[in-house]
């Protein structure tokens, strides 16, 4: 199958290189995509795994079109038999990039006429429009003139993981939270520390990168599970190996000056099971204590919806970054270009990013006492000879850390606990699934 990753901008080849990690073929970066080729276990696991993407689509058909009746005619010879039936529900969502196209809405109305008109004609019925859960998600991207519809196997976009309790005013967009660490080169092999961490968001994806748990694994759905070609063994056994998950020996550091913003954050790392591996503090980052080396991303105010005085504010986390962070690595993103220059420390590397609408710079700063031109040379003689790395031993007939055929989202019921997070009751009609002796249920998941 040939099939597109969505992604934002900046985050391409970080998309890229998790698709050749995940054994996809033919893999080229594209604007805010990336396009692989792979089977239906590839689909499934792009779903369950990908990071940084927003979407995976499966396009179905490629044509080019003048105006929008040549596209209704586009449409209407789909052979759509294939993919729904007259009771099923379908959403179409459109973009487009046209001068031709200028109005998206009226792409959506004449595709969905095609769609229904075909049905009718054949069978004198037709399904039906549901914008909120329906059974197909149907996309039309309009370049140009050329078209190109595509089954949506996601659904509700993959960055909506689906351990967020509440949020403060700004959140961090979890794909794009996942993929500053990912460009920092996190993999759970030092500690972290955010210390602006407002809901949590940098914090949880860290921990989550850090154990390599599948960021999809608490999500209710996904729009695949209604295909009629489901395949829901191979779907069923790709959720539950957990024989990628890792042992994380560091640990995460979160704070803020803000009571709510902890209070927000505390519920969304108990939400997601990970509060062993998280410490949280109110506090002022100025009035933290000297850090051990370690990693330290940050998303600080940009002035842009959150009133703050940012160059002051700036001038303080560069001092504070110089004097209580030597030794450690620091990426700061901002869309502030005049406020960057008050942090007063010189990147060594330099990525664009898009957060939301604004057009974001992702600085790294390498930290160090004294004199520059002496730590690069005592950098440079520390690894002067390669160290060789040897990997750990895979360990047989261990015993799973916790059983993992689901996630209850009943907040009575959580236990707090990692090894216990993801216990779901059966979904209606659904066959409990045994794992080691034991009983796996998904009342998290939608009933359906």
């Amino acid at each position: 199958m040939e099939l597109i990753a969505k992604t934002f901008k900046g985050l391409e080849e970080v998309l890229a290189g998790e698709l050749i990690a995940l054994g996809a073929n033919d893999v080229q970066i594209e604007r805010r995509a990336v396009s692989f080729t792979g089977d239906k276990r590839v689909l499934y696991n792009a779903n369950l795994w990908l990071r940084t993407a927003s979407r995976v689509l499966l396009p179905i058909a490629t044509f080019k079109a003048g105006d929008a009746d040549e596209v209704y005619e586009q449409v209407k010879a789909i052979e759509w038999e294939r993919y729904l039936t007259s009771d099923m529900s379908f959403s179409i969502d459109s973009t487009v990039y046209s001068e031709t196209f200028r109005h998206s809405k009226y792409v959506t109305y004449r595709t969905k006429d095609a769609i229904a008109d075909r049905f009718t004609e054949r069978e004198g019925k037709r399904p039906s429009v549901q914008v909120t859960h329906p059974d197909i998600y149907i996309n039309v991207h309009i370049a140009g003139e050329r078209v190109t519809v595509s089954l949506d196997s996601s659904g509700e976009s993959l960055h909506k993981r689906g351990w967020r309790d509440s949020q403060t005013a700004a959140p961090l967009n979890e794909a794009l939270a996942a993929g500053m660490l990912l460009i920092a080169g996190w993999k759970g092999d030092r500690d972290l520390c955010d210390p602006m961490c407002g809901s949590g968001t940098l914090l949880i994806e860290a921990a989550m990168i850090a154990l390599n748990i599948p960021p999809g694994i608490f999500r209710q759905d996904f729009a695949f599970e209604h295909w009629l070609d489901f395949d829901k063994e191979l779907f069923e056994d790709l959720y539950n190996d957990d024989s990628h998950e890792r042992e994380f020996e560091h640990h995460i550091y979160g704070s803020d000056t803000s009571f709510y913003a902890i209070k927000t954050a505390e519920k969304n790392i108990r939400a997601a099971g990970l509060q062993k591996y998280i410490t949280l503090r109110q506090i002022r980052m100025q009035e933290l204590e000297e850090q051990s080396p370690r990693l330290v991303v940050i998303n600080p105010p940009y002035g842009e919806r959150l009133k703050t005085d940012v160059f002051s504010l700036y001038d303080e986390i560069g001092t504070t970054l110089k004097h209580k962070f030597a030794g450690s690595e620091a990426w700061i993103i901002s869309s502030n270009e005049e406020a960057m220059k008050h942090i007063g420390l010189r990147f060594s590397r330099r990525v664009k990013l898009m957060n939301g609408e604004l057009e974001c710079t992702y600085n790294k700063y390498e930290l160090f006492k004294g004199d520059r031109k002496q730590w690069k040379q005592d950098t440079h003689s520390e690894h002067a000879e390669p160290r060789r790395e040897h990997a750990e031993p895979r360990r047989e007939h261990a015993e799973p850390r916790r059983e993992r055929a689901g996630y209850n989202r009943e907040r009575s019921d959580r236990n707090t606990e990692h090894t216990d997070r993801r216990t779901r009751s059966p979904r209606a009609g659904k066959p409990t699934n045994e794992r080691n002796g034991k009983m796996g249920n998904h009342s998290g998941r939608r009933q359906r």
